[in-house]
């Protein structure tokens, strides 16, 4: 072999060993990263995967019957600043200092919770130390005032630019207020889930489907990249009236503060359809002003005299009783076994079942339902459950309460049930019944949503829902319907009748029929309280064409009280008004008269 070949075996073994060596050391970096190097390295690459972030949807609306909002996300805004960004360091940070006097000037006017001297110094003390995120405005801004801080000359130019940029939060806003609010509910914070009311029972449709955004590195600059676009939450549109809404809770508060009650309730439902046009709670806080604080209409509670209807019913439809019979009343009480048993109207007389219960005789109903179903409560309880009264909880409003109506162990609760004790009811449940003895014994679910709607078109539509088809015999309904005219328009024994200058529950303006309720709170460790009580007006109007049922409840109102003056009056001026609104009054001859529709 010559030497030039040799030499060049020698370079092809040279070069064949560079290149081994390099391999081997490439191969032992690579065995280096992935055994010693690789916790450091994986989360190096952690860091470079793109960030998701999630894009909230807006929550949907609450309406009205007529379209106008209960409750809306409104979209508001903070304002940050990053004061690194390079145009505003660019030639000495010409661009800052010739913009930020405008800009503090523009922030003071629009904002208005500084002066432009302490903006200015905050957003210089923040581009000194070079803040990356400075909160320009302590407090949420509103979209009229972004739109014009988004007409300064610095902002205008984008925040690659002027550094500042908005970032957008949705609450929960109530138009009207305080109206229907504990109805409509509550969320958990911003941007929470339903906590209460309507809010909760359709937060699934309320709450919508949120996006989702990438934070991705793009031109050297990180962007937020939309992946899924988000869904917005559907609209409920409820059966309440705002009009009407604002009709009952301005009644309701005026009687209620008035008597200086714990709590007041009031509810209004349309007669046929069962819709709810208006529903208000409140509640006395510890400053002595009212609030809505709990939703007592689907609380239930001890009804009182307003339960001796459903009692006449079950026994005049199971024909224990006559409308005309004949019950012996005293001005002293009536000891039934260990029980005495008193009228708050005593008197020493014989009743009729119809004028028993016009005066709202305690002793008259005690011995009618205890001599009709003495040896048999269970069947009195039966009758009821016929009626339709127990079987659900026909309410739109989460951890509403069922009816409690217990077969009694003994005789002597039969007779306190029979006047509204050892049972319990919500006045919505209430409101039910009275509402089926209006309604010509046809029973319907009291209903508050009337459709979901997604941009104005109905996604799913709510029905009249038909829970009894007659809770009674036609004979039993005008006889109840008879003795209910009579508590409003019999002078002589009605509770809720005109007594010398009180109108209580009549009008001249519109008929209206129902039933008084008075009721003894239970006082814990004292038992039932002769001085404290709740009481109700539950009826409907126009009698002769009933469309609305309504009832008023107050609970321990402060003396003077009394349910035909206070609740039975507060009742009229609603029936009144709601009348009136509705167009249901005509003008002849200069007077004002119930138009026959």
């Amino acid at each position: 072999m010559s030497d030039e070949q040799r030499n060049t075996v020698w370079r092809f073994a040279i070069i064949f060993i560079i290149i081994l060596l390099g391999f081997g050391a490439v191969l032992g970096k690579i065995i280096y990263i992935q055994t010693v190097e690789r916790d450091n390295w994986l989360k190096v690459a952690e860091k470079q995967v793109p960030t998701n972030k999630p894009i909230a949807a807006s929550r949907g609306n609450i309406l009205d019957c007529n379209g106008r909002l209960l409750a809306s996300s409104m979209p508001q805004y903070y304002v940050y600043m990053d004061t690194r960004v390079p145009a505003l360091h660019e030639k000495n940070g010409a661009l800052f200092t010739a913009n930020i006097d405008t800009l503090a000037l523009d922030l003071a006017n629009i904002v208005g919770d500084k002066s432009q001297a302490d903006y200015k110094a905050r957003i210089v003390n923040a581009y000194r130390r070079g803040e990356k995120r400075l909160k320009v405005c302590d407090h949420r801004i509103n979209y009229l005032q972004r739109q014009e801080l988004e007409k300064n000359m610095l902002i205008k130019k984008g925040k690659y630019k002027s550094g500042i940029f908005f970032e957008d939060q949705h609450r929960r806003i109530k138009p009207y207020g305080i109206l229907a609010s504990r109805t409509i509910g509550g969320i958990y914070g911003e941007g929470g889930g339903g906590n209460s009311g309507l809010e909760k029972r359709f937060d699934k449709e309320l709450r919508g489907i949120d996006g989702m955004s990438s934070i991705q590195k793009i031109g050297g600059r990180y962007e937020s990249v939309t992946i899924e676009e988000a869904q917005d939450g559907l609209d409920v549109m409820t059966t309440i009236d705002a009009n009407l809404q604002d009709i009952v809770e301005n009644a309701l508060l005026t009687k209620t503060a008035e008597r200086q009650a714990k709590w007041g309730c009031c509810i209004l439902m349309e007669t046929q359809t069962g819709a709810i046009r208006a529903i208000a709670n409140i509640d006395r806080g510890e400053d002595g002003k009212y609030y809505e604080a709990q939703n007592h209409a689907v609380q239930r509670v001890e009804p009182g005299s307003t339960f001796k209807t459903i009692a006449l019913t079950a026994a005049l439809d199971d024909g224990k009783i006559g409308i005309n019979d004949t019950v012996s009343v005293t001005r002293h009480p009536w000891k039934y076994f260990t029980v005495q048993h008193t009228d708050a109207h005593p008197m020493d007389t014989v009743l009729t079942v119809r004028s028993a219960l016009a005066v709202s005789s305690n002793i008259a109903l005690a011995k009618l339902i205890t001599r009709s179903y003495e040896g048999s409560a269970k069947k009195f309880v039966r009758r009821i459950e016929k009626m339709g009264l127990m079987d659900s909880v026909y309410c739109e409003i989460p951890g509403a309460d069922k009816v409690r109506i217990d077969v009694p162990k003994d005789t002597v609760t039969l007779s306190k049930m029979s006047y509204g004790y050892s049972v319990e009811l919500s006045p919505i449940q209430l409101l039910m019944f009275y509402n089926a003895i209006a309604n010509d014994g046809r029973m319907v679910r009291p209903m508050l949503v009337s459709s979901i709607q997604q941009n104005g078109e109905i996604v799913k539509s709510f029905h009249p829902e038909v829970v009894k088809s007659s809770i009674c015999g036609n004979r039993t309904l005008r006889d109840i319907q008879s003795a209910l005219h009579d508590v409003v328009w019999d002078d002589h024994l009605g509770t809720a009748a005109k007594k010398q200058w009180s109108k209580k529950a009549q009008s001249n303006l519109v008929s209206i029929a129902g039933k008084t309720g008075t009721a003894q709170l239970f006082v814990r460790g004292h038992g039932y309280s002769a001085r404290r009580h709740r009481i109700t007006f539950v009826g409907y109007f126009p009698e002769e064409n009933p469309r609305y049922t309504c009832i008023c409840m107050i609970e321990d109102p402060q003396y003077p009280y009394d349910a035909g003056m206070d609740c039975g009056s507060t009742v009229r001026v609603i029936a009144e008004k709601t009348m009136a609104y509705t167009g249901c009054y005509l003008y002849e001859d200069g007077d004002m008269h119930l138009e026959k529709r």
